[in-house]
């Protein structure tokens, strides 16, 4: 099990979650803030997202069509350091007896245009991978308002990406360093952690320096 003796660990012994990833896509900041400061506060899309978790975490198994399909399933990788739960996994049946899982993860809102969401899919896949031996070239992310499902390839590419996150992250986890802000108009006005955060306070003393210096200038007549 995550965090037993043997099991996947970070540089500091505790495994990294699998969502610090998708948060450390969307922004470092704010991963540091809820994985090393354990800050946490919620918004309206926030709560959207614990009820829509609502079903897939209490678990439970059944089979439809010839798919198993699992909900809240653990997830590890002692190669990565990583733990955490999956959504749902389905198990596709193939022709030699054997099952190929199929990450699904339960989004609120709809697909974005960064690559956060399927950071964390793809940490799933590789999770399951190391626990079962088997290929995963494929999951799909359920989003609540279009009620459709998007499929996601899990290509050289994006499993750079997810590896690079999660050694980039778990070394900032090791550090229990959080990193400055680096202001986002339009991600930070959608963090629940903005006033924990402050991203201004950081950001109005340098405009505020920037302003005097061009005014000292103007008024030493140095254009």
């Amino acid at each position: 099990m995550p965090g037993e003796e043997g099991g996947p660990q970070s540089v500091e012994g505790e495994p990294v979650p699998l969502s610090a990833l998708q948060h450390a896509v969307y922004c470092l900041r704010q991963a540091a803030l809820i994985h090393i400061e354990r800050a946490w506060a919620d918004n309206r899309f926030t709560a959207q997202g614990h009820v829509l978790h609502a079903v897939a975490d209490k678990g439970g198994s059944r089979r439809a069509r010839g798919v198993r399909r699992v909900m809240a399933l653990p997830l590890a990788s002692r190669r990565l350091g990583l733990s955490g739960t999956a959504d749902l996994v389905e198990f596709h049946p193939r022709g030699d007896g054997t099952e190929v899982p199929y990450p699904v993860e339960y989004k609120r809102g709809k697909p974005k245009l960064h690559r956060a969401d399927e950071v964390q899919l793809c940490a799933q896949a590789l999770c399951l991978e190391e626990m079962t031996g088997v290929g995963v070239a494929e999951g799909a992310l359920f989003y609540a308002e279009t009620k459709r499902r998007v499929a996601v390839p899990f290509d050289a590419a994006l499993r750079r990406l997810t590896e690079d996150t999660a050694r980039d992250f778990t070394a900032l986890f090791a550090s229990g360093i959080t990193p400055p802000p680096t202001p986002h108009r339009k991600r930070c006005r959608a963090c629940s952690l903005l006033e924990l955060c402050r991203p201004d306070a950081v950001a109005r003393p340098v405009r505020a320096w920037r302003a005097s210096m061009v005014s000292r200038l103007a008024d030493e007549g140095v254009s």
